[in-house]
């Protein structure tokens, strides 16, 4: 990925690499690890290296992958604190997708990337965060050469409003207004979005 500084309303973002993990886990640790101890490792586990993370928990498992490069995100920061991050990478990255049959089987084209989950440090919640962390990994993308991007996000129904801790990979209507184009359901209140990103 190319290391060019990015900013995105006026939050400067930057990879999750070595450099960053400290402020990223700091993020992570400041709400139990995230998603009941997750650690943004679920959709890196298919096959699950089970006896490997259990043996290490997954803290260790994810700062190994940071270190060996095989974790992607866009880590947006407030000061020198990390406020928000958007994960991404290539299937063979985040393979463990929720719905992953259904997927494989309604799938027409592989993507080059996928954007799999969206955290936001509950201080800075319904401030459009989860926005800037996307729009910030779609210009890592885009560094990187672009190609097609697909997201997961929730659908919810008009009007219904659901707690921004639940909502792993925000909504829809996020990313309609980022450009994405819809492209079909995913599992029960999901969905698949589309975006073709250029390489810049």
């Amino acid at each position: 990925m190319d290391d060019a500084p990015i900013t995105v309303d006026g939050y400067r973002i930057a990879p999750l690499g070595p450099s960053t993990w400290d402020a990223y886990a700091a993020l992570a640790e400041r709400h139990n690890g995230v998603w009941g101890g997750c650690w943004c490792t679920y959709f890196h586990l298919y096959p699950d290296p089970k006896e490997e993370r259990r043996a290490i928990g997954n803290r260790e498992f994810k700062r190994r992958l940071v270190e060996a490069g095989r974790t992607h995100a866009a880590v947006v920061f407030d000061g020198d604190e990390a406020v928000a991050w958007a994960q991404f990478g290539p299937v063979d990255e985040l393979p463990n997708i929720h719905h992953r049959k259904e997927w494989e089987q309604t799938a027409t084209r592989r993507p080059d990337y996928r954007i799999t989950c969206l955290f936001v440090d509950r201080r800075y919640r319904r401030q459009g965060m989860a926005s800037v962390a996307v729009r910030g990994a779609l210009a890592m993308i885009a560094a990187a050469g672009g190609g097609l991007v697909e997201s997961y996000p929730h659908d919810l129904e008009p009007g219904k409003r659901v707690s921004a801790s639940f909502l792993y990979n925000a909504t829809r209507t996020m990313y309609e207004e980022l450009g994405f184009t819809y492209d079909r359901p995913k599992g029960q209140g999901n969905c698949v979005m589309t975006a073709e990103v250029a390489a810049g």
